[in-house]
């Protein structure tokens, strides 16, 4: 009997130390399997932003958020904005002048009001242009608005060339200043067209409000305030509210049709 007692108390002491270690071994691969169940969901959950992605596709028609960001950040707030800066240039061109000395005259120089509005349509038009190429890749990369996707493609040789589609197939083996070359010939081309729209225009309206010259001066001349100041301010206010809205929308359907042929998203 003690022998066999004694039997029995070893075999349950055998049984419990084999059985804590797998016991031990169940217990760290449920610690383990654990972990690995939680770092799976937080990879997930870092990996997948559906909302984000959502933001960055293209759309299949016009959305009211893009209407007013063409038309109301990009047209009116750009015309305001620089209608304002240009009247501000303006005044401090013109305001302090010494018009005895150096008047201030429609064609003539050094103040050309028909000559100051050339310059200001051209710069107006370079800097708006790229600070439109930086501003609408940032707000659809941020998502802020979403790219134009209702658009076909064109067809025609020249609208591809101006949408720069044939530049994007031979990226690869354009130079950088090839390509900068590419954005200045379509500043150009909408510079000219924003020539014949405003500048004859602005012209006829400054020969009605100059006063003209007598006998053999044909030229017409202005006081240093206000009618320089608000001729530029306008100018410059209805341009940009003519070319911003283009040009954004230029850079909206641009990425619309990149991620149609299957472009990754910006990032």
């Amino acid at each position: 009997m003690p022998f066999r007692k004694h039997e029995r108390i070893a075999d349950k002491s055998f049984e419990d130390n084999t059985a804590s270690p797998y016991a031990g071994g169940n217990s760290n691969e449920r610690v383990s399997n654990e972990r690995v169940s939680n770092e799976s969901d937080i990879e997930a959950g870092v990996q997948v932003k559906p909302s984000e992605s959502h933001q960055k596709q293209p759309t299949e028609s016009i959305s009211g958020h893009q209407i007013f960001y063409i038309f109301g950040l990009d047209g009116i707030g750009a015309g305001v904005l620089s209608g304002g800066i240009n009247f501000a240039i303006a005044y401090g061109m013109y305001s302090t002048q010494n018009i005895a000395r150096n008047p201030i005259r429609l064609f003539q120089l050094p103040n050309t009001l028909a000559g100051d509005a050339v310059v200001t349509m051209i710069i107006q038009t370079a800097m708006t242009w790229f600070i439109e190429l930086f501003l609408a890749n940032r707000d659809m990369k941020n998502g802020g608005v979403r790219p134009i996707g209702f658009i076909e493609e064109p067809s025609q040789p020249f609208l591809r060339w101006f949408m720069m589609l044939n530049l994007e197939d031979a990226m690869h083996t354009k130079s950088r200043l090839s390509v900068f070359a590419e954005h200045v010939m379509r500043i150009g081309l909408i510079f000219v067209v924003s020539f014949f729209l405003l500048w004859p225009a602005s012209v006829g309206i400054l020969t009605v409000i100059g006063a003209r010259g007598s006998g053999n001066d044909w030229d017409w001349y202005f006081q240093r305030t206000w009618a320089p100041e608000a001729f530029k301010g306008i100018l410059g206010g209805v341009l940009g509210l003519l070319t911003t809205p283009v040009m954004a929308s230029y850079w909206l359907i641009k990425e619309g049709w990149r991620l149609k042929r299957g472009g990754a998203l910006l990032s």
